[in-house]
């Protein structure tokens, strides 16, 4: 009989599509907010909530720590952690930071999203299809 070896060897798995990237003005916003916070931060947790006009609403807040399913994402000297329930709705996107003068204000470029209210607080986004 012949000896048969069992043992599959590992497949080399796709790169995985990031989820969200800081432009260089987003990055300096978020080191210079957490740079002035009132106690460390694990980093800048990123989600999205249901609510306004268009369904979802982009969720930034400050993280105490990493939970056990966030992705870890390490962008321009940044930690962004992402719900685990955010990251279909969010793969692809860019988070950047524009100032105006009459706003300064985080805005999300997401391929996902579909449709945004008219005072663009909240969006519609469909989950990413991954192939």
């Amino acid at each position: 009989m012949a000896d048969l070896n069992l043992t599959a060897a590992p497949r080399a798995r796709r790169p995985r599509p990031k989820v969200v990237s800081l432009t260089e003005a987003a990055a300096a916003r978020v080191r210079e907010i957490m740079g002035k916070a009132e106690q460390p931060y694990a980093g800048l947790r990123v989600g999205v909530k249901n609510g306004g006009c268009a369904g979802q609403e982009y969720v930034l807040e400050y993280a105490d720590k990493v939970e056990p399913l966030d992705e870890i994402i390490e962008d321009k000297g940044v930690t962004i952690l992402v719900e685990p329930k955010a990251v279909l709705f969010l793969i692809g996107s860019e988070i950047d930071y524009e100032v105006s003068k009459l706003a300064a204000k985080f805005v999300f470029r997401n391929p996902n999203e579909t449709d945004a209210c008219g005072c663009g607080e909240s969006v519609t986004i469909q989950p990413a299809k991954l192939d």
